[in-house]
């Protein structure tokens, strides 16, 4: 089992004693939010911290994309239980599956895991075409498994990669398996709120 699913075995340095220097730019694209609205990535990057995690709910991997929502789940209850964090990030599940994760399929998924008055938001794309570009710009590969006769059967390999992108949509970290952990994810964070508190005028 990966590390995400139990206690650090160590304590993760206090927010803002540490840097994220950027890692690069969140790159933007068009999406379908869970309602089967139109949108584009960037109306759900930027204004505040932002975790986004690739997903497909189908995934049977128990330490791939259901360890990115075991751990977005855990963050989300981190933050939610103090005050001045509750409100102030926001994270992103975004199915690269979208012949089988439509609207519906994705809005009852987040539905199981999304607390109320958080903002925790489940996208998906209209096909391959919106789709591929985005996964090409998080270097986010994935390899769909097809039948003999050429038909999706609904699996695929991937590498799991969450990203903590910044207010000003760049990218902070990027956490694979080995480093997804929800203490970890929630202090830099914590850390990224306390860098603009200092920014500050």
């Amino acid at each position: 089992m990966a590390p995400g699913y139990s206690p650090l075995s160590f304590h993760p340095p206090e927010p803002g004693t540490y840097g994220l220097p950027p890692m690069g730019v969140a790159r933007d694209g068009a999406v379908l939010d869970s309602q089967g609205r139109s949108a584009t990535l960037h109306d759900y990057l930027g204004d505040k911290p932002t975790v986004l995690s690739f997903i497909f709910t189908s995934c049977d991997d128990v330490n791939g994309c259901p360890l990115a929502t075991y751990v977005m789940r855990s963050v989300q209850d981190a933050l939610q239980a103090d005050p001045d964090t509750a409100d102030k990030a926001r994270l992103v599940s975004f199915s690269f599956d979208p012949i089988f994760d439509t609207p519906d399929v994705i809005d009852a998924y987040g539905s199981q895991f999304r607390a109320d008055n958080f903002d925790w938001q489940f996208l998906t794309t209209a096909g391959a075409e919106s789709l591929d570009p985005i996964l090409s710009a998080y270097g986010q590969w994935i390899i769909r498994d097809y039948d003999d006769n050429g038909n999706y059967m609904g699996t695929m390999s991937h590498i799991l990669r969450v990203f903590l992108i910044d207010k000003n949509r760049n990218i902070r970290n990027i956490y694979s398996t080995s480093f997804l952990h929800a203490d970890t994810v929630a202090n830099d964070i914590r850390s990224l709120l306390l860098e603009d508190e200092a920014a500050l005028p």
